[in-house]
């Protein structure tokens, strides 16, 4: 589960519309390695507060945009990010989540698994029953230490997932530009 801030989102050529090209969303993702053996992210639910990018993701997309009520906000250095799901179902879906951000990583103190979980340059999804993909660009993400404060969520469950268990594994940022391609289809071998 990954909350975070949309800021300038925008169609290619098209300035960014304020008010509209802003806010918050939270992914419920995987990684995964694709037929074409390169890896990338499988999502099976993203929650964002404007309608808009929710049909443009889901038509043009093919990709589970979710409609919700959201609100991220900061009281010093905790994250507040706060959900619920008004379409297409299973409306009231929630996730309310506090994380309390800490210092930045050096790059030194970066294992394989924050690389696995954050380099990522590739999107799939299944659009018009083919399975498409789409390379994203992006400079390496600038990853601080982060601490989960609490959790309270049902969108892992309410994507057919398990509850989760175990400790947490948190990383926060101020966020990079991300740029995502046009989909084509997969190509195995």
């Amino acid at each position: 589960m990954v909350p975070f801030m949309m800021r300038g989102v925008r169609a290619p050529g098209v300035p960014p519309v304020p008010w509209l090209s802003d806010f918050p969303e939270t992914n419920v993702r995987t990684y995964v390695e694709g037929p074409d053996g390169r890896v990338g992210i499988w999502f099976f639910s993203l929650d964002a507060a404007r309608l808009a990018p929710v049909l443009a993701g889901r038509t043009a997309y093919g990709l589970p945009y979710c409609w919700s009520s959201m609100d991220v906000s900061l009281s010093g250095r905790e994250l507040s990010y706060r959900s619920s799901r008004r379409w297409p179902g299973p409306a009231g879906a929630r996730c309310d989540a506090v994380v309390a951000a800490g210092p930045a990583y050096d790059e030194a103190d970066l294992g394989p698994l924050d690389h696995f979980l954050t380099a990522r340059f590739r999107l799939y999804s299944v659009l018009a029953g083919r399975l498409v993909a789409a390379d994203a660009e992006h400079p390496p993400w600038p990853l601080h230490r982060g601490r989960l404060v609490r959790l309270e969520q049902d969108v892992l469950e309410a994507a057919g997932l398990p509850t989760p268990t175990g400790e947490a594994l948190v990383h926060t940022s101020p966020g990079v530009a991300v740029r995502i391609g046009l989909w084509h289809p997969v190509r195995t071998g």
